[in-house]
C-alpha cells in the first residue's frame, strides 16, 4: 500500500504498540522494584540505520540518549549483528546516562523472499536502571571525582552471540553487584523484552513486507520533522539567553553556570550551550547525551503531542555542546548526578529561554531535581547486603494561567 494518512496512523501505532509491549514484559517480569514499581526503563524501535522510530512514553531522558547507545554498539561491531545477538552497554561516554543504565541492542531479521536469506528490519532496544551496579557506595550513585568510583563500566560487549546467552558476563555483573539476585532477575527481564520486541516487529514485517515496513519508518521520520518545523516556524525568530546555576557539584561551594542561548530562524533551532562552566570535579556533569536528551524533551513540550516521538523531531534542531564542559564532560569525570540532577536543571533554563518567546505557554522552573534517595548497607538478620533506590516526588512550576502542582 502506498503511504497515506491512514496507513501512517496504523504504522506509528504499530511500532508505538512495539515499544509498550517490551515495556510491559520488562516490567511484569522484572525483579526489582525499581524496575517493577518505579518503572525506571524505557523501550524504543529503530531502523536499519539506527535512527529512532518509536519510544513508549517511559523515561524522558533516555529518549535522546538511547540512539548513541545503538550507534555505539553498531561502531563496535562493524560487522553487522546478526540474529540472536544482543549488545550490552552502559559507557556514559558512549552514549549511557549514567552507570545504573544499562542498555541492550538487538537486531531483527526476516526472511523476506523465502530464499533461507535474512534481511535486516531494524533494531529494538532498552534501558534500565539497575539499582546496584558496584563503586563505593551501595546504589551506584555516590559524590564521586571519577567514572571509575561509581561502578562497573560496561563498553558495548555480545551479551548474547546468535542465541547463546554469554551466562560469564551476567556472572560478572552480578559479582560486582551488591544485589546480586537482582541483577540477574532485571536482565533476565530485559533479555525477555527484547525478545518480545524481535517478535513482533518480525511479524510487522512478515504481514505488511519489508519493504512496506521500511518506507513507512522513513515517512514516520519525515512526519515528525515536517511538524517539527511547522511548530518552531510558529515561534517568533531570535535568539533568547539564559544563565541559571547549580547550587555546587557536591566537592565544593561554588554554583555552576549553566548558560544557554536559544536561536529560532525560521524553521530551525539551535540550541548553543556556550558560556557553560567547566566540567566540574563533582559527578554533576552530563554526558552530552543526557543533555541532547533534555533539549530533545524541551522541543517535545513546544512541539506538543502531535509529532510521533522519534528521531525526526531532532533534524530541525541543533545542539551544541562545548566540549570539556559540564554538559559535555571528558572521559572520566563523575556523572553519577549529572542524568538524575543537572538533567533537570538544563530543562528549566531551556523553559526559561523558551518562555522570552512564547510567555503564554511556557511554566515557570519546578523543583529542579530528581529527589533520589537511596539507602544501603548490610543486612544483619539475612547476612547479606541491601539497596533500596527511591524518587520523591515534588512540584512543578506555575502556569501562565494556573497555579504549580
Amino acid at each position: 500500500m502506498p503511504v497515506d494518512a491512514i496507513s501512517l496512523e496504523v504504522f506509528k501505532n504499530m511500532f508505538i504498540s512495539v515499544s509498550e509491549e517490551m515495556g510491559v514484559a520488562l516490567q511484569r517480569t522484572s525483579y526489582s522494584t525499581n524496575m517493577k514499581e518505579r518503572q525506571d526503563f524505557s523501550c524504543a524501535l529503530f531502523n536499519p540505520a539506527a535512527e529512532m522510530v518509536a519510544q513508549a512514553a517511559h523515561q524522558p531522558v533516555h529518549l535522546g540518549a538511547m540512539p548513541a547507545s545503538v550507534q555505539a554498539a553498531l561502531q563496535t561491531f562493524p560487522e553487522g549483528l546478526q540474529p540472536g545477538d544482543i549488545i550490552i552497554l552502559n559507557d556514559p561516554y558512549l552514549g549511557g546516562s549514567h552507570l545504573p543504565d544499562i542498555t541492550l541492542v538487538a537486531p531483527a531479521y526476516i526472511d523476506a523472499d523465502g530464499d533461507g536469506e535474512q534481511e535486516l528490519i531494524g533494531y529494538v532496544s532498552n534501558r534500565g536502571h539497575h539499582s546496584d551496579v558496584g563503586g563505593m557506595a551501595p546504589g551506584s550513585m555516590p559524590l564521586s571525582t571519577e567514572l571509575y568510583q561509581e561502578g562497573m563500566i560496561i563498553p558495548p560487549l555480545k551479551l548474547s552471540d546468535g542465541g547463546r546467552i554469554n551466562q560469564e558476563l551476567i556472572a560478572l555483573i552480578c559479582r560486582n553487584s551488591r544485589t546480586p539476585d537482582d541483577r540477574q532477575g532485571d536482565l533476565a527481564a530485559q533479555i525477555a523484552s527484547i525478545r518480545v520486541g524481535d517478535i513482533r516487529l518480525s511479524e510487522i514485517a512478515e504481514r505488511y513486507g519489508l519493504a512496506e515496513t521500511h518506507e513507512h519508518m522513513a515517512a514516520l521520520l519525515d512526519y515528525s520533522e515536517r511538524l517539527t518545523r511547522r511548530r518552531i516556524s510558529d515561534i517568533p525568530d531570535g535568539t533568547y539567553h539564559v544563565t541559571d546555576y547549580m547550587d555546587d557539584d557536591g566537592q565544593t561551594d561554588e554554583p555552576v553556570a549553566i548558560t544557554v542561548a536559544v536561536t529560532v530562524a525560521g524553521d530551525r533551532l539551535t540550541i548553543d550551550f556556550t558560556g557553560t562552566a567547566d566540567h566540574r570535579p563533582g559527578c554533576i556533569n552530563a554526558p552530552r547525551a543526557v543533555t541532547v536528551s533534555a533539549s530533545l524533551y524541551v522541543v517535545r513540550c513546544v512541539v506538543g503531542d502531535e509529532a510521533p516521538a522519534n528521531q525526526g523531531c531532532l533534524r530541525p534542531v541543533e545542539v551544541i555542546t562545548p566540549r570539556g564542559s559540564l554538559v559535555d564532560p571528558l572521559p572520566q569525570r563523575g556523572v553519577a548526578g549529572g542524568n538524575v540532577e543537572t538533567s533537570q536543571r538544563i530543562t528549566d533554563v531551556l523553559l526559561a529561554a523558551m518562555s522570552q518567546a512564547m510567555p503564554d505557554k511556557i511554566p515557570a522552573s519546578s523543583q529542579g531535581t530528581m529527589n533520589n534517595m537511596i539507602v544501603g548497607g548490610h543486612d544483619i538478620s539475612r547476612d547479606k547486603p541491601y539497596v533500596y533506590y527511591e524518587t520523591i516526588g515534588g512540584g512543578m512550576g506555575a502556569r501562565p494561567d494556573k497555579d504549580g502542582v
